[in-house]
């Protein structure tokens, strides 16, 4: 497959195949654009129905060894993968279970952790839902794009700083308006860009009889917007020329009944009675009446591209849809008498009508979904185009892949460290002993340990690599190996890095996602990804497991070369993970020889080591400490 022809997966929370909703919608449509430009692309969404769900599984099952084999061919229609009932909706939003079903969530990781995939697109990501749990599990690049989130939703999001972690896995956002990106920017703090979606192309406009202007209503979830507007219209001339059809899936409202003169003027229908394409083509003024509970602003835009008009609630979407009022009326939220003036005025003046309508015609121009697939191919051809080469230098590498093969330790340090009192001898002689051939000495925000152990490690029959680990200003601490000056802390993250490269070092990533040590959070990390060299993908001084996992996960998501080490802050702990690698000399060498290397790890407890290093540094004495310190490193200079 050409490299510019991606395995995609776009992800939504809603059912599919249950009636028409904008999300799904937005993801049928651009999915089918996506997969005619050759692209391979999964569709991975809730059903209702078990029969589907049991042939996802089951073909998830079949594919086990095979996992491309759930990919359809490029150029070939989507594939859709149903996962498991949805959550259902209530009025007002959709409802907020404890927790995603454990057999859903399940299948969502099976799937996920090893389906082949460049880009997973998820939508709307809160959670729990489909969404949430793909970007949980997605070893690929994450696309994220938020719909019409409502501030109610987000302020009500429970455990706001997790929602922020699991929304930290996305490397790109979009939003389907600028006021979307206001909200999403407001709550959980990211660069979003603006994708406008696009409109199936409109039905052909039907004429009104009589010169009535027909207005129409979609109801939505908010049940408070219609009675707004049924009020309204009894406000109206009572000898004006209009009619009204309001698509409801519940039916008249009990709470404001029609006056008997108005009930042959307003006609209530099903959506299956009157779908939304036929609606807007017998439609002159579509309202929209929400307070913000539950808006569609892609309901106006659908409704512009048909040539309807809109009057809808002064709310940031809408206002934004309707061009601050360029294309259509607008009224505060709830303001009766303003709504029935908008309305009676639209009626009086049928000029008003057309020089609206004609007003939206650049509008419609853009609203193809043709135009949003390639704003989404622009998107992951952005994030594709930062993922590191699969290959290096191949002449190099075959010359390294005749030498010996060694065991080194990347990370690691001595008693120029503020927190650690293993001399420079007591470190090489303890790493000849488990065997390493090279190591990194990276001391915290120092290199003279590095120089020092460098000048004595032939004695030892120990490689060192001359390293610091540096604490940036407040974006975590990076490593810079192969380097020969000190570097200041405090600096920001990118100063760290453009000193490391100034002095011709390889910028390495510690523990990037241990939440339990100063780390650089996702965000930091992608703006240095284009610089990042190797990454820390195991250190067993990370209390949780996860954390290397989301390390070893970012590295193979951006194709990263992966290192571990043992961060030993006490001589025992040295050496508990290796990596294997050909033995080499110099910082290009390195890198050409970290492409084949292995890493290996054996059993240590965090416990012990901590506890040893809590003994050396902070429970002894200084004389005594002095004292031990000198016996140490005596025993070892005899050793060597």
């Amino acid at each position: 497959m050409p490299d510019d022809r991606l395995a995609i997966a776009h992800v939504t929370p809603y059912p599919w195949g249950a009636g028409r909703h904008e999300i799904t919608t937005y993801v049928q449509r651009t999915t089918v654009e996506l997969a005619a430009r050759g692209h391979r692309v999964l569709i991975v969404a809730p059903s209702r129905s078990n029969e589907a769900v049991r042939e996802t599984r089951q073909a998830i099952a079949a594919a086990r060894h095979d996992p491309s084999s759930l990919l359809p061919e490029p150029g070939a229609p989507p594939r859709v993968l149903a996962v498991g009932d949805a959550l259902p909706d209530l009025p007002g939003g959709p409802r907020r279970a404890p927790a995603l079903p454990v057999d859903v969530s399940r299948t969502i990781e099976n799937l996920l952790t090893t389906l082949p995939l460049d880009v997973c697109h998820v939508h709307e990501p809160f959670a729990p839902s489909t969404s949430s749990a793909a970007l949980r599990h997605s070893r690929a690049l994450n696309v994220g794009t938020f719909h019409r989130p409502t501030e109610r939703l987000l302020s009500t999001q429970v455990a706001r700083k997790v929602v922020q972690l699991v929304l930290g896995r996305l490397d790109a956002r979009t939003a389907s308006f600028g006021a979307t990106r206001e909200l999403m920017q407001r709550f959980f703090p990211a660069e979003y860009r603006v994708l406008l979606p696009g409109a199936d192309d409109a039905a052909p406009r039907v004429r009104a009889d009589g010169g009535r202007v027909r207005f129409g209503f979609v109801d939505d979830e908010e049940r408070p917007a219609l009675r707004l507007f049924l009020r309204a219209l009894r406000r109206l001339d009572r000898a004006a020329p209009w009619e009204a059809t309001i698509v409801s899936a519940r039916g008249p409202s009990s709470s404001t009944p029609l006056r008997p003169d108005l009930e042959t003027r307003v006609r209530y229908a099903t959506p299956d009675e009157q779908p939304e394409r036929e609606l807007l083509a017998r439609t002159d003024v579509l309202v929209a009446a929400s307070d913000g509970a539950v808006p569609a602003p892609g309901l106006l835009l659908r409704a512009l591209n048909a040539g309807a008009v809109p009057l809808a609630s002064r709310l940031p979407a809408y206002e934004e849809a309707l061009g601050e009022g360029e294309l259509g009326l607008l009224f505060e939220p709830r303001d009766l008498e303003t709504l029935a003036a908008q309305l009676q005025r639209l009626t009086d003046d049928p000029a008003l009508l057309a020089r609206l309508r004609d007003a939206a015609a650049p509008l419609r121009a853009q609203l193809s979904w043709q135009r949003v697939a390639d704003e989404l191919e622009d998107v992951y051809a952005t994030l594709v185009a930062r993922r590191h080469p699969l290959t290096g230098n191949a002449a190099l590498g075959a010359r390294l892949r005749k030498r010996p093969r060694i065991d080194v330790d990347l990370h690691m340090h001595t008693d120029h460290s503020h927190d650690c009192a293993t001399p420079v001898e007591v470190l090489l002689a303890t790493a000849r002993e488990q065997g390493l051939g090279a190591i990194a000495v990276t001391d915290h925000n120092e290199v003279s340990g590095a120089l020092e152990a460098r000048e004595k490690g032939a004695r030892f029959g120990v490689d060192v690599i001359v390293a610091e680990e540096v604490k940036t200003a407040d974006q975590g601490e990076v490593i810079g190996l192969f380097i020969e000056e000190k570097i200041a802390r405090g600096m920001s993250l990118r100063e760290t890095v453009a000193e490391i490269k100034r002095q011709g070092g390889l910028v390495y990533v510690p523990h990037p996602f241990d939440r339990m040590h100063s780390v650089p959070d996702y965000e930091h990390l992608l703006t240095i990804v284009d610089d990042i060299d190797a990454i820390e993908v195991y250190n067993p001084r990370v209390a949780i497991g996860s954390f290397n996992e989301e390390a070893a996960r970012f590295a193979a998501k951006y194709r990263i070369l992966a290192g571990a080490g043992s961060d030993s802050h006490v001589a025992q702990g040295l050496g508990s993970v290796r990596v294997r690698m050909a033995r080499f000399d110099g910082a290009e060498e390195f890198l050409e020889a970290l492409r084949e290397a292995e890493i290996t790890t054996k059993p240590s407890s965090l416990l012990y080591v901590q506890a040893l290093k809590f003994l050396e540094t902070k429970a002894t004495p200084n004389g005594a400490r002095r004292a031990v310190r000198d016996r140490r490193v005596r025993r070892a200079t005899r050793k060597s």
